[in-house]
């Protein structure tokens, strides 16, 4: 038994391009998780190869021009990747849509505006699993 033993958050990666959203995240999220940013395709591609996440948050359509959807089937065809649940984030409430991404591989989908607990207990479920399929 090692009382000195510090507990890591999980670490969850958040795709999201607009800086009050992040910041909407970031103070909801930080007490519970170590939280991490990225506005691209790019950018994500970059903080997965450096990070282990026990969750991937999407948002569906980013300024540079890159559709979530498509981002999100391309991390469940990579094995590396495809392991890490991904909960979608959009202001679109459409049934097509939320079928679109859930076909692609997402875990979840969640319409903004979103309540803080929700989220909170959206990834809390996923990251259970995640961290999991890690051990």
């Amino acid at each position: 038994m090692n009382e000195n033993k510090i507990e890591k958050k999980p670490r969850i990666l958040i795709v999201e391009d607009e800086i009050e959203n992040q910041k909407y995240f970031e103070l909801i999220l930080r007490k519970k998780f170590e939280v991490d940013f990225c506005e691209t395709k790019k950018s994500m591609y970059t903080q997965l190869s450096k990070n282990d996440y026990v969750v991937i948050i999407m948002d569906i359509s980013l300024k540079d021009g890159s559709n979530g959807v498509d981002i999100i089937r391309e991390l469940k065809q990579n094995k590396s990747n495809s392991n890490i649940p991904i909960i979608c984030l959009s202001a679109h409430a459409y049934r097509e849509e939320k079928f679109r991404a859930e076909e692609a591989g997402a875990e979840a989908y969640l319409t903004k505006p979103i309540k803080g607990q929700l989220l909170i207990n959206t990834i809390q479920e996923f990251a259970v699993t995640s961290l999991g399929e890690n051990k």
